[in-house]
């Protein structure tokens, strides 16, 4: 079983979104930013990491330069609800972030994200 990495500040995000990935069959894990991210990574091995970009300590962004060294091959997918969003996540995906997702999302762009991510 696929096991994702939901990276966001906002508990009910990250809730949300661990709900809709195990109804359609993953496991799950949880970081509230991009430091706690790194850590948990040192201690399981996850498929896919959904990161959120603006957040306290460690911004999505700098998360996502760090797993591209550390992960290369780990999908990332960042996600932003700002205003302003097409902006992170266009810089997102130039730092390396593999799709990106608009918040909110629906539990049909998650799943379709994170699937075409493990595909690939």
């Amino acid at each position: 079983m696929k096991r994702i990495l939901v990276v966001d500040d906002e508990e009910d995000v990250r809730r949300v979104a661990c709900t809709f990935l195990e109804d359609a069959g993953y496991e799950t894990s949880e970081a509230c930013n991009g430091v706690e991210a790194i850590e948990v990574l040192q201690r399981i091995q996850c498929d896919l990491v959904l990161t959120d970009l603006v957040m306290p300590e460690k911004e999505g962004a700098e998360t996502v330069m760090e797993l591209r060294k550390t992960h290369p091959d780990m999908g990332i997918i960042a996600m932003s609800g700002v205003v302003g969003a097409e902006f992170y996540l266009r810089a997102a995906r130039m730092l390396g972030a593999g799709a990106t997702l608009l918040k909110p999302f629906t539990r049909e762009e998650l799943v379709e994200s994170v699937e075409a991510m493990l595909v690939s």
